[in-house]
């Protein structure tokens, strides 16, 4: 029997993204099995991984806000921008105050253009950029446009400062320690890194990877595993009678009742006894809604 669904994994440090991806695929046994979002390995926190069905919503995991408690130690810069590289730059940090660092931390939000670090996953002509680092090639990082929401400095220990931080899919906070960093002058990187929340997925709610074997174990996955949909509960939810159901599974567009004043991009639709069905797709010109993914879940 299929597994469809989403296990929200509490990383631990020194384990890739991939490792864990591999991990849940041989407990499984699925051959679909996806992150959300990759974590640096001396990352930990939130991994929401969808297995089977549920990898055809990764995308849309993959767009939601982040939020992340980042550690940054002042003072030092490494050109990974995290305590894993060789260290760039030393200066004392100790004139730093809470005042400027606040003062600081408002440079940093909202829409911002950022540099993504060089050693990171982003391709450069058909190649990562740490494999480019790797091999001494260098390459100058073109900046992209980020959204912080918000950065808050929940608290400073002389040279170690602690922020929440709540961003778009694609911010680095190993750029922002560093371009931090840069700003006060003293240079910096991260220490800690934990992911707290990844769209609905909270880390009070996730699973260490020795629970999630003994789960396997024991055969009680069906109890953690969230609902191929969860990611998309935000969104606009209609009900379809018989005949759109099955205009939907032969990928046909169909006509609502519903309005979409707002024009909203995608809506959920579900059969009559309650099955997720498809992912409908609004098609502005022709004021129908085509099934952009259809699943068979149930």
């Amino acid at each position: 029997m299929s597994i469809d669904g989403i296990l929200n994994v509490n990383k631990p440090e020194d384990k890739t993204s991939f490792s864990i991806v591999a991990l849940l695929r041989r407990l499984s046994e699925e051959k679909h099995v996806g992150h959300t979002g990759t974590l640096d390995p001396i990352a930990t926190g939130v991994l929401p991984i969808c297995i089977g069905q549920a990898t055809r919503v990764v995308q849309f995991l993959a767009d939601s806000n982040k939020t992340y408690l980042a550690q940054i130690e002042l003072g030092i810069a490494t050109d990974t921008f995290d305590r894993e590289g060789k260290i760039t730059h030393r200066k004392d940090p100790s004139s730093i105050t809470v005042t400027q660092i606040e003062n600081a931390l408002k440079n940093f939000q909202g829409s911002i253009q950022q540099s993504p670090p060089i050693y990171s996953a982003v391709k450069y002509q058909g190649r990562r950029l740490y494999e480019l680092a790797r091999s001494g090639i260098q390459v100058k990082t073109k900046p992209r446009r980020v959204k912080i929401t918000s950065n808050e400095l929940v608290n400073y220990e002389l040279p170690i400062l602690t922020i929440k931080v709540e961003c778009s899919k694609g911010t680095y906070i190993r750029s922002l320690a560093n371009d931090l960093g840069q700003y006060l002058g003293c240079g910096a990187h991260i220490r800690n890194l934990t992911r707290i929340q990844c769209g609905p997925f909270l880390i009070e709610d996730s699973l260490p990877l020795s629970e999630i074997e003994c789960i396997f174990k024991q055969g009680i996955l069906d109890k953690f595993l969230y609902p191929v949909d969860t990611p998309l509960l935000s969104w606009n939810a209609v009900i379809v009678d018989e005949t759109n159901e099955l205009a939907i599974k032969n990928g046909c567009s169909i006509s609502l009742d519903e309005e979409n004043p707002a024009k909203t991009k995608y809506c959920r639709a579900y059969s009559s006894d309650g099955r997720f069905l498809a992912i409908l797709h609004y098609v502005l010109d022709s004021n129908l809604w085509h099934p952009d993914k259809v699943f068979s879940i149930g």
